[in-house]
This record gives structure tokens, C-alpha cells and sequence, in this order.
């Protein structure tokens, strides 16, 4: 892979070539992928979109959206700093135009967008969505479907429905957000199909990336940026580099801020807490000003900033020191797997894990959105396959009539339409998702 055609600026239906020399420097083609995103329906859902606690009571936790916003900000930075040391290394991409901001804005946009299509609930949304094909009514569609159609369904993957979202082509919007492939390249952390499933244990087979609907999107992104193809059954590519700094500023901030979250919620314990944050920040705290603070989120708000930039700093040594393989596409782990404070963030997502993630508040919502989940998926699918054969209720009617105007549109392909409702119940915010439900189960009016 080389930087120059991962940088691209092309965007859907382009008929000529755009050229970096070329942009208008107040608003660079990067950072007008990053306007598009916050300006799109489907980032705005994000704020009432569960990051750690779903339906919080409180003012403080964060959501989809705050988190996206801070993982954008830290993406920004890994993106500037490594940029200004590959056009070091690289000097023929500063005769193009290129800046190290142009890393930055291009990291800083995928960031933003990383979570776009993920479902209400938490990660919990997606196992229901693929529990209702793997054990609940969606196994009937099984036999009508392709090997790899029905694997996008029962392991429905979030990353994937975010490609989804940001280049599925509508009525008057061709293309989608039309962002540039060099943004999509990295949002795209697992650039495979579904299937097979975890062929290796390369980080970018972890999971899959695209749907079997944007698979020729998928190809005309990666091929663009010549993204290296990888030796192997089905399509898979190795990453786009930059989505290792997507990855590793999302890695930090819920590694980070969702520890921050559970301290200030009493679901950990302070004391037992700050022990350790601060091996994490032993080289850089400032002792008298730690002591200084006297509030709790004050302290425990110093810490975080302080690891976050230990972690930023590490984040960007390691891609510099790897750049070669990351190129190559034999770099076969997450940045910060390879990062010396590793064994400090297992122990606090261990903490994490047990004392947040775990937390009967947590669960308590979680099962509830199982039940919400499948039901929506049961109500429309039916609706839109019995609209397609004849056979609509007047209930059915009536229900898809609750659908936005673009869901309506019944297409002729069964996979299609049981994707186009899967999207659909993933687009929705947790708050809605519950209103709509009792709404359909006649328990509000």
C-alpha cells in the first residue's frame, strides 16, 4: 500500500480525479466529511444511544454521541502527529499539497462516525438483533437465504450497517453522505465479508465489515485506495493504516472514560480505583496538584487527561515504529495490544467488566432490550414480507405506516428486506425504541 492512494479524495459517482493541490484550504475535503457526519439524522440519534449505562437518570454518563465527540478528539491528535512524521518520511506527499491536518481531519471523521450504525443498548443490541435469526422467529428466512446473507443477519455487526448508512444510495441522495474513500477506508476496521468467520487471528478478521448489500460499494472503496487484497478464501483486505489510529482512539477512550464513569457513579471504588489510574500515570502526575483538588471528579478528571495522553503518546510511537508492517498488512494486532501499559488497561477493563458492564443496572436494560428488540424485528419484518406476497393484515398496514417513508419501500429481494429492517431497528435511540414498542403493543396511545 502506498499513502498517496490511501489519501484519496475521490467520492461516490466522481468523474475526474481530485487532487490535494487543488482544495480550498478553509475547508479541506476531510474536514467536510467530518461536517456531513455531525449533520446527519443518523449521528443525532446517537445522543440518546447507550455507551456504558443504558437510560441513564443521571446528567453525567456518557452516550453514544459524547463518546463518539471524544473519540473524535483524540483521533484528531493521533491523526496530526503522525502525520507530520510521515511527511518526514514521505517528502513527495508534501509536494502534493498534503499537511499533516489532512491526517488529522481524516482520522478525526472516521472517529466520529465509528459507532454510527450501532443498535440501541449497547453492544447487547446487535446479539439481539442476531438472536433473532439464530434461535427466535427470524430462523424460519434461514433456508431462503445465501450462507453469507444469513451470517450478516445472526452475527449483525454494527461496523458493517455503519457503511451501510454513511454510502447506501437513496432517492435524491446518490451515494450516501458521500464522504471521501480515504475516510471510509478508515472507518473501515475489518475490511471482510461475513463469512468466513475469524479465519485467523489478524485483528482485521476479528469481525466483518461490510454486508453482502454494499459489497460492490466495499470493492470500489478498497480497490481506489489499494488496500492490499489478502490470500484467502472469500474477500478480505488488509486495513487501511490509518484505521489502527481509529481503533487505538476508541481503545483509550472506553478504556479511560468508561472507568471514569463507574468511579463517579460509586460503582467503583475510589480509593481502589485511583490505584490504578496512577500506574497508568506514574511518570507524568504531578503529586502536589493531584492533592491539590479536592473534589472527587476533579481528581479522578485530572487522571484521566493525564492517561489519555500516555496512551495518545504510546498510541503514536508504536504505529511510527511499525509503519512498514502496517503497510504490508502483517501488523496483526491492535496498537495498544502491543503497548507497554497493556497489563494496566486489562486490569481496568477487568474492573470495568465486573463492576459496570455487569452491574445489575446495566443487565436489568439490557435483557428488557432482547425483548424490545425482537419484538420490532418480528412486527416489521412480517409486515413487509405479508405487503410483499398479498397478504397484509390491517394491523400490518396500519404499522408500516410507523416506519419512515424510505423503510416503506418493499423490495423484491427477501435478504433486502430483512436488512432494511434490521437498519432501521438499529437506527433507532434507546428512548424511541421503547416508546415505539409500547406503542405496537398497545400499552400507551
Amino acid at each position: 500500500m502506498n499513502w498517496e492512494q490511501l489519501l484519496s479524495l475521490k467520492r461516490f459517482g466522481d468523474t475526474h480525479k481530485r487532487t490535494r493541490a487543488t482544495q480550498d484550504e478553509t475547508r479541506l475535503g476531510f474536514e467536510v466529511d467530518f461536517d456531513r457526519i455531525i449533520f446527519s439524522s443518523a449521528f443525532r440519534s446517537l445522543q440518546d444511544k447507550t455507551q456504558v449505562i443504558p437510560l441513564s437518570k443521571t446528567d453525567f454518563v456518557h452516550t453514544r454521541l459524547t463518546h463518539s465527540l471524544e473519540v473524535s478528539v483524540v483521533g484528531r491528535t493521533l491523526g496530526r502527529r503522525v502525520g507530520k512524521e510521515l511527511l518526514n518520511r514521505h517528502p513527495e506527499l508534501k509536494s502534493l499539497g498534503y499537511t499533516f491536518n489532512d491526517f488529522g481531519a481524516i482520522v478525526a471523521a472516521a472517529c466520529l462516525m465509528h459507532d454510527i450504525g450501532n443498535p440501541p443498548f449497547g453492544h447487547s443490541g446487535e446479539k439481539a438483533i442476531g438472536e433473532y435469526f439464530k434461535t427466535g422467529k427470524g430462523l424460519q428466512y434461514k433456508s431462503e437465504l445465501t450462507e453469507k446473507q444469513y451470517q450478516d443477519l445472526v452475527d449483525f455487526e454494527g461496523n458493517a450497517n455503519g457503511l451501510k448508512i454513511v454510502t447506501e444510495s437513496k432517492e435524491g441522495t446518490p451515494g450516501g453522505l458521500r464522504l471521501s474513500y480515504a475516510t471510509l477506508g478508515a472507518f473501515i476496521k475489518y475490511p471482510k465479508e461475513s463469512l468466513p468467520k475469524k479465519p485467523t487471528s489478524h485483528i482485521s478478521d476479528k469481525k466483518y465489515g461490510f454486508f453482502q448489500s454494499e459489497k460492490e460499494t466495499f470493492l470500489d472503496v478498497v480497490e481506489e485506495l489499494g488496500m492490499s487484497k489478502k490470500q484467502s478464501e472469500g474477500i478480505a483486505y488488509y486495513r487501511h493504516p490509518l484505521a489502527y489510529l481509529v481503533e487505538a482512539a476508541d481503545d483509550i477512550c472506553y478504556t479511560i472514560i468508561d472507568f471514569e464513569d463507574g468511579i463517579n457513579l460509586g460503582l467503583i471504588d475510589e480509593e481502589y480505583a485511583l490505584e490504578y489510574m496512577i500506574k497508568l500515570v506514574k511518570d507524568t502526575i504531578d503529586i502536589k496538584k493531584y492533592h491539590s483538588l479536592k473534589h472527587k471528579k476533579d481528581r479522578v478528571s485530572y487522571l484521566r487527561a493525564l492517561a489519555i495522553g500516555v496512551l495518545i503518546n504510546e498510541a503514536v510511537d508504536l504505529f511510527l515504529a511499525h509503519e512498514d508492517e502496517i503497510l504490508k498488512g502483517t501488523f496483526n494486532k491492535a496498537l495498544l495490544d502491543k503497548c507497554k501499559y497493556e497489563a494496566q488497561m486489562n486490569d481496568i477493563i477487568k474492573i470495568s467488566i465486573e463492576k459496570i458492564y455487569r452491574s445489575n443496572d446495566v443487565i436489568e436494560k439490557e435483557v428488557a432490550g432482547y425483548k424490545i428488540i425482537a419484538d420490532l424485528l418480528d412486527v416489521f419484518v412480517t409486515a413487509l414480507n405479508n405487503k410483499f406476497t398479498g397478504n397484509q393484515s390491517n394491523f400490518e398496514r396500519l404499522v408500516l405506516n410507523l416506519l419512515p417513508e424510505e423503510y416503506q419501500l418493499v423490495k423484491d429481494d427477501l435478504y433486502e428486506r430483512i436488512l432494511q429492517t434490521c437498519s432501521y431497528v438499529a437506527s433507532l435511540s434507546d428512548g424511541y425504541a421503547i416508546r415505539l414498542h409500547k406503542k405496537i403493543s398497545g400499552n400507551v396511545i
